[in-house]
Order: C-alpha cells, then structure tokens, then sequence
C-alpha cells in the first residue's frame, strides 16, 4: 500500500514493517494493553522541549507548559524534572501540579474565569504570576488578596487584535474574541492595576492563538505589544518580564510547515533586540509544540462496512477519545501498525474512519485509502495534544489507557477506566 511518511515523528518509526514507539513495538502494546490506547514518546517530549531551550540559550526566560494540552500526571513530571514552569487554567489544573512536584513559583494563572476561590487556592500556593484577562478580574483579585493580607503578582494580557490564521475555535487574540483586553484600553488598565494596593505589577502578556504555522503573525504580535511596554514603562509602571503565550503549531499532515521553535524564537529575539528589550525575562507557554507529535492512539479496526456512496473503517476509538475531528474538522494522520505484505489480490479502499458512538459526527478521518481488515491495527497520529485532555466518557464509554515510553521502557500512566469507574460518583434515589 501507499504509506504516508512519517517525518515529523522521529521517534515512532517502522522497523521490518512494524510501527515502533522508541525501542518498544506498538503492536505488542495494543495486545498487552488494549485498545483504543494511548502511547506517548518521552524523547519526543524532551526533543520538542530541547528546541526552545535552544531557542533561549543565553537569555532570561521561563518555559512554561501549557498543561490544557495534556495534563497527565507522568506528563506534567516529565516536564517538571526538566526545569519548566506550568501555565495553568484552573484550580483543578493547580492540584495537578502539585500531584506532579511542579514548582509553585513557576506556576503562571491564565483564563477569563478565575473563581474567587481559585484565586485563594492559588495565592495560597504561592504561584508565580496571575495573566488578568479584564479590568473587572483585577479588582476581584486585588480584594481577594487583600483579605489574605497578601499582594498578588499579575500580568495583563494584551488582545492586539492580530490575526494568528488558525481555526476560528482557536483563535484568540482579535477583538472578537474574549481573552485579554483590548490594546487601545491597555495603558489605562495597567495605571489601575497599579493603583491598586494588593496587586504587584510585573509583566504583560500576549497570546494570539493555537495551531499557528506561520511568523508573521507572532512579528505583527509582538510589534503591538512592545509599543505598549513602551507605554506602560512610560507611565513609571516597571514591566519584569514580557509573555509571549504559546500557539506553535504542529504537522499533522503534509500542508502544515510550522517553523521549528528555535528557529521562530531567532526571529522574535532579533525583534526584541531591535528595540531594545533583549534584556527583558522572557516567558512562553508552550503547548500542543512539545505533547502533539509525542503521541499516538492505537485503535482496532471492528468491521470494514462497504456502502454506495460511502466505505466505513469502523474502528474501537471514537470521539470521546479523540474530539479533534469532531469538534474542529481537524486532520490526524491514520497508519497501519503492521504494514500489509504485497500481495497479488491486495485492495486499497478509500475510507471514512468511524468510532462506534451514535453520533454522524463520530469520525477520526475522511477519505482515507487503507487496506484493512477487521482485527488491524491502525495508528492515529498527533495525538499527544488535546485528545485525552479533552476525552469524555460519552456513550459510558470508559477512557483509553496512557503509556509512556522511554527507550525500552514502558510506564502505565493511566489504567484504563470501567464503565464502574465512570459512574462511581453517582447516586440511585432512596
């Protein structure tokens, strides 16, 4: 069969026609563990990582994870033990952290909705910056702190209106969109922020979107927002560091050519340099850049239903495993796990890839041309990054076990859940 390649995934490679996760086989994984399964690289991981830590060599900054993309517990160590930070979205997010030996001070709060009581969970933790997303979150949190007898670090974050050239779901920092504030307003914000008694101004933020594959609109970003650290350190309101968010986006298939991250902070460093910031703490919040290609979802193929119009791969994982596809039309690459021997009566057979819930929209992939039976193993790619942060148990379907491999070595992460497990929290009437 045609079989796409697999150059941007460096540590899932076929060896005598079989797909293996570092030094482990994917197909002993599945019969060993089930499926649908998770798989993930470490090296992969720390490979995305170490083009960043190139990136900022020399420089003052803090690489903070954004968790939301995959917020496994052996995940978040991976990165912990590797000296970066978390950009967190919740007090759940927060726990996490902790669970995984994450550095407090490290921690940066981001979202619109902080709840007054995650604004206390964490100022009780010591986190190291809050990003305030409107003028109202800046009071809240000053009175919040207030009544702790403490002052709260913040950062604002910037909407320059710049569009990142992403899926619309994605994309966050155009006027209509609902994070940050809006640019023209920003200098009177932060003269309020810094009047305010249990706040600590030390930074500004800016984050555009996710998925980006292009420079441009990081440059046109990071235009915008200097202007306004020119601003605000205008009006002797002191700025420790600039945040330039996350967004880097990754190849799920041929037509997506991102930038390496090192590559991209060249450009962004000589701008900052042009204008005299160099000197400045940097932060940057990647996500989806360092879990994205690290994983794979491992599914089996049921039953191969031929149609009129249609043929279906029917396969174990649905969108309650996988809701990319579902919920941004996104493509994910599908491979086989053992390659087909050629043979005089082999057929490939374009496809729709479907799970078994009852919903039209539960499909992993369009018009695929595969040569399956039913009992195959097929391996979805790109899946590191928001597949099992956003798994839900629709159809009481228990979710997917995770693994992580490191060489040789295969860690379970997570136990697959029963249908028991997904209602343990539940209670009959009396």
């Amino acid at each position: 069969m045609t079989l796409p390649p697999l150059p941007g995934y460096p540590h899932f490679a076929y060896r005598n026609d079989e797909l293996f996760a570092e030094e482990v086989s994917v197909s002993e994984l599945a019969h060993l563990h089930g499926t649908p399964l998770f798989v993930y690289s470490r090296a992969a991981m720390l490979s995305a990582l170490a083009a960043y830590q190139r990136g900022f060599k020399g420089r003052q900054a803090q690489i903070c994870y954004a968790m939301k993309a995959n917020s496994s517990l052996a995940v978040l160590q991976v990165f912990a033990r590797a000296g970066c930070g978390f950009d967190i979205v919740s007090g759940g997010e927060l726990e996490r952290v902790q669970a995984a030996g994450g550095d407090m001070r490290k921690v940066i709060f981001s979202g619109v909705g902080k709840t007054r009581a995650e604004m206390r969970q964490a100022l009780a933790a010591g986190i190291g910056c809050f990003n305030v997303e409107s003028e109202a979150e800046l009071n809240v949190l000053s009175e919040v702190a207030g009544t702790m007898k403490l002052k709260a670090p913040v950062s604002i974050r910037v909407n320059p209106n710049v569009d990142p050239k992403t899926h619309p779901y994605i994309s966050t920092g155009l006027k209509g969109n609902k994070f940050g504030v809006a640019h023209e307003d920003t200098l009177r914000i932060y003269q309020h922020a810094a009047s305010l008694e249990h706040l600590r101004v030390i930074g500004i933020d800016c984050h555009i979107g996710s998925q980006i594959t292009e420079i441009t609109p990081y440059l046109d970003a990071l235009d915008r927002v200097l202007d306004l650290v020119a601003a605000i350190e205008g009006a002797d309101i002191a700025l420790e560091h600039i945040d330039f968010g996350g967004g880097l986006g990754i190849n799920y298939d041929s037509s997506d050519t991102p930038p390496e991250a090192d590559m991209l902070w060249r450009q962004l460093l000589a701008k900052l340099d042009s204008r005299g910031y160099g000197g400045k703490k940097l932060m940057i919040e990647p996500g989806r850049s360092l879990v994205g290609n690290a994983g794979i979802c491992v599914t089996e193929v049921l039953y191969v239903k031929p149609g009129d119009q249609k043929n279906f791969c029917i396969v174990d994982a649905a969108m309650n495993d996988l809701p990319r596809p579902a919920m941004y039309q996104a493509f994910h690459a599908i491979v086989p796990v053992a390659l087909p021997g050629i043979a005089e009566n082999q057929v490939e057979t374009t496809y729709d890839v479907v799970g078994p819930v009852c919903e039209s929209g539960d499909w992993i992939g369009h018009d695929r041309v595969l040569d399956v039976a039913a009992g195959d193993l097929l391996a979805v790619m790109s899946a590191g990054a928001y597949c099992m942060s956003m798994a839900s148990n629709y159809n009481t379907r228990g979710r997917a076990a995770e693994l992580l491999v490191d060489g040789d070595k295969v860690h379970v992460i997570r136990v697959r859940e029963s249908a028991a497990d997904t209602f343990r929290g539940e209670k009959l009437l009396s």
